[in-house]
């Protein structure tokens, strides 16, 4: 598809429909969901079991061949713990896995198919019993994970530091670094003192954005209309 063929009500129809899959289907699994959070394509975001909860404005995507899932399932009494900060933003393919405790910050940025485990599940010569091969994963806030990271047990990542994609990170990241590889390694410094730009400013400094996008959006879809979208979906050409 080259461009959109949706006319704008359609697309107003669309999202109307998911997000009361949502408010029906998904919100209820979570233990708790701020103010202001979105669920595109709600029916491909999973949560299973207890005590998984988001902050506000946190946003999740997933896509039909690419959901997200939450998984919080700990062995002893109140463990399995996942909590996503404010104005986080997670992407197709997530999967946070805890038995024990997953702590996000607030403006966590998640590529697609990042992977956060904080637990081995099993141990080594048992593999049906988890042998306390658990520890907490922290991320604190402004923390950016590219595409296809994976995370594990007893790591904490510093605030603002990104994780570059495809990176396996095993070993605790200190504050405002760039760090790459298998496993992940140190291979840029951030300078600390500088303003980092994040959802939560985009929400809080521009009060106009959401404005700004509602416009474009009404300005890419002006000459859309339902017989040229089943035009589209029925025959389309190198033109669409």
């Amino acid at each position: 598809m080259r461009r959109e063929h949706r006319p704008i009500y359609w697309k107003r129809i669309e999202r109307f429909i998911d997000k009361t899959y949502a408010e029906h289907f998904v919100v209820p699994h979570f233990d708790a969901v701020g103010q202001g959070c979105g669920f595109q394509n709600a029916r491909y975001i999973e949560v299973i079991g207890p005590r998984v909860s988001l902050g506000d404005y946190v946003q999740i995507a997933a896509l039909p061949d690419n959901s997200v899932r939450f998984t919080a399932w700990g062995t002893g009494p109140g463990l399995g713990k996942i909590t996503v900060g404010d104005y986080s933003v997670i992407n197709p393919g997530a999967r946070i896995s805890s038995g024990c405790e997953i702590v996000i910050g607030k403006n966590a940025l998640f590529a697609s198919n990042v992977h956060l485990s904080d637990t081995d599940w099993h141990g080594l010569y048992d593999r049906v019993h988890d042998h306390g091969g658990s520890r907490p994963i922290v991320l604190e806030d402004n923390v950016w994970l590219g595409e296809g990271v994976m995370v594990g047990k007893g790591v904490t990542i510093g605030k603002n530091s990104v994780v570059a994609a495809r990176s396996v990170v095993v070993r605790d990241v200190p504050p405002n670094v760039v760090v790459a590889g298998n496993p992940a390694k140190v291979v840029k410094e951030l300078d600390g003192t500088r303003d980092f730009y994040s959802h939560s400013d985009v929400l809080t400094r521009e009060s106009d954005y959401v404005a700004r996008l509602q416009n474009l959006e009404q300005e890419m879809t002006k000459d859309n209309t339902l017989l040229g979208m089943l035009r589209y979906l029925l025959f389309p050409n190198r033109n669409d």
